[in-house]
């Protein structure tokens, strides 16, 4: 299988459990990663024959840029279900959501958490 990633996706945004977290926005990434066979557009140079990376795009800014959510597993799983529903021919996909400076009680540069495709999402 091929691979096809979206690092790096920015967004500022109040997301998290704690006061300060919903009244100052702060800098979130979103990474996508996906299997597939990318022979068909390699030889063609078609869109349609392989994954829009920019609706990827759009998908997680709809998620991060909407109402807040207290857990990145929360943001990570919308994000996957989006991708899922708009692109049912992926068969593996991981979604990635990393929190800079998370309020912790001494120094951490992110939090991070990884959402599977398919996993347990797959099935709600």
């Amino acid at each position: 299988m091929d691979i096809l990633e979206l690092e790096g996706m920015e967004f500022w945004a109040r997301h998290g459990c704690l006061g300060r977290e919903k009244a100052v926005e702060q800098l979130f990434t979103v990474d996508f990663r996906a299997e597939l066979d990318m022979r068909t557009a390699a030889g063609s140079d078609n869109l349609e024959d392989t994954v829009d990376y920019g609706r990827i795009y759009d998908i997680a800014a709809e998620v991060m840029n909407g109402p807040h959510a207290y857990l990145l597993e929360h943001l990570a799983g919308k994000i996957v279900k989006g991708i899922a529903a708009e692109f049912p021919r992926l068969q593996s996909f991981s979604v990635r959501v990393s929190k800079r400076r998370p309020p912790v009680n001494g120094v951490a540069a992110w939090s991070r958490v990884t959402v599977q495709y398919p996993g347990d999402l797959a099935s709600e």
